[in-house]
């Protein structure tokens, strides 16, 4: 067992601590969640936790406090809601109160690979598999630096309490997430979901890192033989990971990133992959990944712990999270130079984006701002229909800043390194089939290899989108044009018009930012 000790105890504000378990190794806790009954084991070794009634993260329980300097950088809305210092102040102590008297696990970790930009973050939890999760997803220090660790922020984690006097403090549940900038703290209660701790971090990155001229991303990166470094937006379920993660190539990391003037660095030191219905021969590699040390949350497994990917009894979002030294082709310093390619990432299930699109600058700062995706009937409760999603920089659900803020930053980067950016469609044809993974990597291979560029390209209707007529590797070429996917000319019109005027009614919202994000000419026009 680790004899390691934190520094700092004396600081954290908790009293009668018990046992500390510090920075365990994974043997360590696999044996404390085996006994604890947290978690059980898989027939590939790997273990298995539930996350309890909450599956995903709680959007609407995330609160900063309302109080100087953050205040005045931090744009304020239904993302990011304001909660009181006073109001801040008492479910600390009730956070505290929960963490005194109990063992512990405390975790010191980074957040950013990047020498001049990583933050030094401290987890301390109850759970055992919470630390795990931790573990998995950032960045674990050697044991010479754990010596000198002092963490630049703390994340206490009470899952096992709640605020019972929500209503009183005009909150929207008895969940709460809770980050105040000042004193580089944040606070979680009432959810086990490990996600929150991921993403809660990444949002301190995306405040942090654009104030000191550093643009942060939702996205994943890899990078070629060559050096060649491409970077892929999109949200969930658009295929980010998946695509990514390629045999052929370096992975930098599959979810958050930064760039700064050195290049590009993964704030995360392992993955977090979407393993509903996952199949071994379209992803081999998430699949490989699945062994010991590697953390399964909500799928359903038999008793001899053989899993049912396919089973969403719990869940639609079935997941793993795994140290990134599982996949065996990835980046070990997890860094790389300037991006070549960005891809956009899109599901979209209305049938109208092409397989492929090379945008313009301004079409790329359109297409950044508007982070277009579409949710599929059956994918959440009452959605029946297709419906459309814009997330601003594929990830606003995480940015404490105004999303203009970071395509400024991501315009000037363009422009500075000469990057050729695309929009690719993973979601459905006019024929309501999904891209297949074989097509859709061809167009992605096309893009790498810059067979794209030598192509014919024709012009998308009403959205002015440039895409290839032909593409090496691509089992049908006749689908890059996706009038040909559709029986009836008149009903795809229709269909183009009404989501251009989503995208339109959507982008309203930068009109009153001024000429320098006066993009909405470079976006779909009706």
């Amino acid at each position: 067992m680790s004899t390691k000790t934190p520094n700092g105890l004396d600081k954290l504000g908790l009293q009668n601590i018990g046992k500390v378990y510090y920075n365990l190794s994974y043997d360590e806790l696999q044996a404390h969640e085996i006994n604890k009954n947290e978690c059980k084991i898989s027939s590939t070794g790997t273990a298995i936790c539930d996350t309890g009634i909450f599956t995903g993260r709680s959007p609407k329980d995330k609160y900063f406090v309302d109080q100087p300097p953050s205040n005045q950088h931090i744009s304020w809305g239904e993302i990011n809601k304001k909660i009181d210092k006073e109001t801040f102040d008492k479910l600390f102590d009730i956070t505290k109160e929960q963490l005194s008297g109990k063992d512990l696990y405390i975790m010191d970790v980074y957040s950013g690979a990047s020498e001049e930009s990583k933050k030094s973050i401290r987890f301390i939890s109850e759970v055992a598999w919470q630390a795990h999760f931790v573990k998995n997803m950032f960045i674990r220090p050697t044991e010479e630096e754990l010596e000198t660790f002092e963490p630049d922020f703390v994340v206490y984690n009470a899952c096992k309490t709640t605020d019972k006097d929500y209503k009183e403090h005009g909150l929207n549940s008895d969940v709460f997430v809770c980050f105040n900038i000042e004193d580089n703290v944040s606070i979680i209660g009432g959810t086990w979901y490990g996600g929150e701790m991921k993403k809660g971090i990444f949002s301190m990155m995306n405040y942090w890192l654009p104030l000191e001229g550093k643009l942060s991303m939702h996205c994943s990166a890899n990078v070629g033989k060559d050096d060649d470094v491409c970077l892929f937006f999109g949200l969930s379920g658009t295929g980010k990971t998946t695509l990514s993660t390629d045999p052929d190539r370096a992975l930098i990391g599959d979810d958050e990133h930064g760039w700064d003037d050195n290049g590009v660095f993964n704030f995360e030191g392992g993955c977090y992959a979407k393993v509903i219905n996952l199949d071994p021969k379209s992803e081999p590699e998430i699949f490989g990944a699945i062994r010991k040390d590697a953390l399964l949350e909500n799928v359903v497994s038999d008793d001899s712990g053989n899993v049912d990917y396919s089973n969403k009894t719990k869940t639609e979002n079935t997941r793993v999270s795994y140290p990134i030294e599982h996949i065996e082709n990835h980046k070990e310093d997890l860094q790389a130079g300037h991006p070549n390619n960005i891809i956009f990432l899109s599901y979209d299930a209305f049938g109208v984006l092409p397989p492929v699109s090379k945008l313009t600058k301004e079409q790329a700062m359109y297409y950044f701002l508007s982070g277009y995706t579409a949710k599929v009937a059956g994918t959440e409760r009452g959605i029946t229909e297709p419906v459309t999603t814009f997330s601003a920089c594929f990830g606003e659900a995480f940015l404490p800043l105004h999303p203009t803020v970071y395509a400024k930053l991501l315009g000037e980067k363009i422009d500075k390194h000469g990057v050729n950016v695309y929009l690719v469609n993973t979601g459905l044809n006019g024929q309501g089939k999904r891209m297949s993974i074989k097509d859709t990597r061809a167009c992605i291979n096309g893009i790498l290899n810059g067979s794209i560029n030598d192509a014919e390209f024709d012009t998308l209707p009403i959205f002015n989108l440039q895409f290839p007529k032909t593409l090496d590797g691509i089992a049908d070429n006749s689908m890059l044009d996706p009038k040909n996917t559709w029986d009836s000319q008149e009903k795809l019109e229709e269909t183009m018009k009404n989501l251009a005027k989503e995208f339109i009614k959507n982008f309203e919202r930068y009109n009153d930012n001024g000429s320098e994000f006066d993009y909405s000419q470079a976006g779909p026009q009706v």
